[in-house]
């Protein structure tokens, strides 16, 4: 069984920054492009925050978080990463790391994490 496992979240005021990591296990992270998606409270969809491509190269955001928030992964450790700044209170959701076939998507993804709760109060 694959197993992702999301961590880093938790409660910030709006304007802070967050960084949230996922460990993926080695051989998924070495040959699939990964990525963070959300949900949001009051949406029933996962949406699409950030993908980047196998071995780190292409790299796309949602429109609403670009500028903000930046995906990187730190490849002798197997972990991908999402570094949340200038963050606002509808960032607020729970956040789900993801690898293989990742897009903007959701459905697509093949591996998925728990989620790791982000709350941004005002």
């Amino acid at each position: 069984q694959v197993q992702l496992v999301e961590s880093g979240g938790g409660s910030v005021e709006a304007g802070g920054s967050l960084k949230l990591s996922c460990s993926i296990p080695r051989d998924i992270f070495a040959r699939c492009g990964m990525g963070w998606f959300r949900q949001v409270p009051g949406k029933k969809a996962v949406e699409w925050v950030a993908v980047v491509s196998v071995g780190g190269g292409g790299k796309s955001y949602r429109s609403s978080v670009e500028g903000r928030f930046t995906i990187s992964q730190e490849d002798a450790k197997n972990i991908l990463y999402l570094e949340m700044s200038s963050i606002e209170t509808n960032d607020t959701g729970v956040y789900y790391c993801a690898a293989c076939q990742v897009s903007a998507v959701p459905a697509a993804a093949k591996y998925w994490g728990q989620g790791t709760q982000v709350t941004v109060s005002s």
